[in-house]
């Protein structure tokens, strides 16, 4: 069970990434491919090429927390960066969404007040 606070900052990685990598590799590409901050409390979210494999790196106050799965059917649909960027922010809900196999590039949402955050990943 995958619990999320709604404030927290998801981070989906553009590109697939070879998920072999662990806890150091994955912070590293935050750090150097995405500009963001592995330490911050973030999640990031990485996916393999097939799309059918998927790992959330989150920092925990004392030590890295990975969460993996892997799908026996079906992929993960990212989805699109615009203007060619590494990274896409979604809400906490979009993930949980992703996870259960929701297109969410479809989901059609009513209008609500977000609060303005810094574009940084830090």
């Amino acid at each position: 069970m995958l619990s999320l606070p709604a404030t927290v900052r998801i981070w989906l990685c553009a590109q697939p990434t070879d998920l072999r990598k662990s806890f150091d590799s994955l912070a590293a590409i935050v750090r150097d491919a995405l500009g963001g901050d592995p330490l911050s409390g973030n999640v990031f979210v990485f996916r393999n090429q097939a799309a059918d494999r998927i790992k959330l790196l989150v920092w925990e106050e004392d030590g890295y927390a990975i969460w993996y799965k892997r799908l026996e059917i079906g992929t993960f649909r990212f989805p699109a960066a615009g203007d060619g960027s590494p990274q896409v922010e979604i809400r906490a809900a979009d993930l949980i969404m992703l996870l259960a196999g929701v297109d969410i590039s479809s989901v059609k949402r009513s209008k609500r007040y977000h609060r303005p955050v810094p574009s940084r990943i830090a």
